[in-house]
């Protein structure tokens, strides 16, 4: 089709070097992730996650995109994507995703974890499970299926089924294709369309990324440019892995596991990118 995007398909010995930046940025989403408490700034977070990458000589794919100012998303209670690390201090009760991509030698990682500080509201509690387990079943969609958009649809099939008050699935910002660069296609639904999308091959890898909300999915950006809320004041979550499809099978690249204790229980065992 005219203006169609190509889609990037990866040889194994790339999709390994991809799998390096994946269990990189986890090991710095983890520092991130420890960082959090009531009294921290999300720049605290910022320096905790970038002192990894910086340890292990990486390149950052979030520093100076589109002039964007720090090494990760830090997005806090109403702000749903891109916020900005800063000096606002976390407060208990606070829920966040912090969103962290790295390059390892030309080969790019994305992902993503809600963290709610101190207790938390049950309802935030459920809001990220609910996100969390839809990630999986998109994931697990992907390891079983023949087109992309065989993610939107289980996506939206587990979120919709669960009990309780409705959430909402973003739709203004969606998963993508990663490999050479962090955003190519193809892009990756996370809500039924009816449309099968492209053909799920070997060599392809993609960031699968629900964003849920507890109410409205209008949303618009802050005068920063960067930072999206939800209109009407309701928290949000994300959760994000990069996921490469292989000769053999799948693998969750930025899981150190490969995603085998989330995805084994779906009936999905991830199997590591041949040599």
């Amino acid at each position: 089709m005219i203006g169609q995007r190509k889609i990037e398909y990866k040889n194994n010995g790339q999709l390994r070097i991809m799998a390096e930046a994946g269990v990189l940025l986890s090991r710095a989403l983890d520092a991130a992730v420890a960082a959090v408490a009531p009294g921290v700034s999300t720049d605290e977070l910022d320096t905790a996650f970038a002192d990894v990458v910086d340890a292990a000589g990486a390149q950052y794919n979030f520093l100076g995109y589109f002039g964007y100012p720090k090494h990760i998303c830090v997005s806090v209670n109403d702000e749903v994507v891109h916020g900005i690390p800063g000096q606002r201090k976390l407060r208990d009760g606070d829920i966040l995703s912090i969103d962290g991509g790295c390059i390892v030698r030309g080969w790019n990682a994305d992902s993503a974890r809600t963290v709610i500080v101190g207790e938390g509201d049950p309802e935030d509690l459920r809001l990220s499970e609910v996100t969390r387990k839809a990630m999986w079943h998109g994931i697990a969609a992907f390891g079983r299926g023949t087109h992309v958009g065989d993610i939107g649809d289980a996506i939206d099939d587990f979120v919709t089924a669960q009990p309780g008050a409705p959430l909402g699935i973003l739709e203004d910002y969606v998963g993508h294709g990663i490999g050479s660069q962090m955003h190519m296609a193809p892009d990756v639904l996370n809500y039924r369309t009816g449309h099968r999308g492209a053909k799920i091959k070997p060599g392809l890898a993609l960031a699968i990324e629900p964003m849920l909300v507890r109410g409205s999915i209008e949303t618009k950006v802050l005068d920063d440019e960067w930072t999206v809320v939800t209109t009407d004041g309701a928290r949000s979550s994300q959760w994000e892995h990069s996921v490469a499809r292989h000769s053999d099978g799948i693998w969750v690249l930025t899981a150190e596991d490969g995603g085998a204790s989330e995805l084994e229980p779906l009936g999905v065992t991830p199997v590591p990118i041949p040599a």
